[in-house]
């Protein structure tokens, strides 16, 4: 089975040493991702942030085969849990037909410090 592993071109991506979006056979892992269009945070708080991080997921399932109805878990990651409502109504907006597994837990701060929310997401592509 070959493994693909394609970057993002985030910064920290050779730093720390990991890959955006990872596909072994029918899995496929995307790591955690922030609310950035080309290398900016886009302004618009939690909500905003949380369109972007997903738009930038769907897009990293794409570049290896995948789709998001493919997802089968995600972890949000957000540093002020009383915006529960605004992340997680945005994350209905990408994945409500598809229903994934889901986990959404405050976290004391992100690796910027505007960073309101980063996401994680996890897919099975049918054979």
């Amino acid at each position: 089975m070959s493994v693909q592993r394609l970057g993002s071109g985030s910064p920290w991506e050779d730093v720390v040493g990991y890959s955006r979006v990872v596909r072994a056979g029918e899995l496929v892992w995307v790591s955690g991702t922030t609310g950035t269009r080309d290398g900016v945070l886009v302004e618009g708080g939690a909500a905003e942030q949380t369109r972007q991080a997903l738009a930038n997921v769907v897009a990293a399932l794409e570049r290896v085969g995948a789709s998001a109805a493919d997802v089968v878990r995600t972890r949000l990651y957000v540093t002020d849990i009383a915006q529960w409502g605004e992340v997680g109504r945005v994350h209905g907006e990408f994945f409500g037909a598809a229903r994934p597994a889901t986990a959404m837990v405050e976290v004391s701060a992100l690796i910027d410090p505007a960073m309101l929310v980063e996401v994680e997401a996890d897919a099975w592509v049918a054979p």
